[in-house]
């Protein structure tokens, strides 16, 4: 496979102070996610070190796992466990992949870090084939957390979770999922990355779902390409 990329800034110098974990965890979750079909082809958009790839190619999840990484460092360990690795900024990266060539795409905390994350979307959406899981998810700007520090006037700047610096896009549940209807998916769920605790539950359950926004920290969503 062949790969063509536009000549943009270097995006990838402001995760160099990342601590080694943040390209090192497999999303167990959406590996438990995939079907166990050992001749699946699945795509990851930010595989990091190939964590996620490594658990689904050794659960039998998929018989071929291509992976497309900004940080070189992370991509050159992820080499050694996926069967390709693309290495650049996937929204100016070009790929010869035939249409429908994925059963599934992942894209795990990866979207908020994009420009035009609803281009990147389309443009990925040729090669999922008719059917194919789509498996994302992001930080929820709608958590009462993030409500409380808006009201104080706050946004306090970290490396890591919704106010990490290197986002370029917030969402909510709800634009979310309609960013990837737009692109083309049927979503099919949305809910917290971290299951809701029991007091949570029941405050979902007796309110009727209706403020389980302000409880997600991270949306999790899973959707087909239509």
């Amino acid at each position: 496979m062949t790969t063509k990329s536009l000549s943009v800034p270097d995006f990838s110098s402001g995760y160099r102070s990342k601590a080694p974990s943040y390209f090192d965890q497999a999303r167990v979750d959406f590996v438990h996610r995939l079907p166990i079909d050992p001749t699946a082809s699945v795509l990851e958009i930010g595989c990091g070190t190939g964590a996620t790839g490594a658990l689904a190619l050794s659960r039998g999840r998929a018989k071929t796992y291509v992976g497309v990484e900004l940080f070189e460092g992370a991509a050159a360990m992820a080499r050694n466990v996926l069967s390709d690795v693309v290495v650049g900024d996937v929204e100016m990266l070009t790929f010869d992949w035939q249409p429908a060539s994925f059963d599934a795409l992942i894209m795990s905390e990866v979207l908020e870090h994009l420009r035009e994350p609803w281009a990147v979307l389309e443009k990925l959406s040729r090669f999922i084939r008719p059917g194919g899981l789509v498996l994302a998810s992001s930080p929820n700007v709608s958590h009462w957390r993030v409500i409380r520090e808006l009201a104080a006037g706050r946004f306090p700047l970290a490396d890591k979770g919704v106010f990490d610096r290197t986002h370029m896009r917030w969402f909510t549940p709800d634009s979310f999922a309609c960013m990837f209807d737009q692109a083309g998916f049927t979503v099919d769920r949305v809910r917290p990355v971290t299951p809701f605790s029991p007091r949570t539950r029941l405050i979902s359950q007796l309110t009727g779902g209706r403020f389980d926004h302000l409880f997600m920290a991270q949306i999790s969503i899973e959707a087909h390409r239509r």
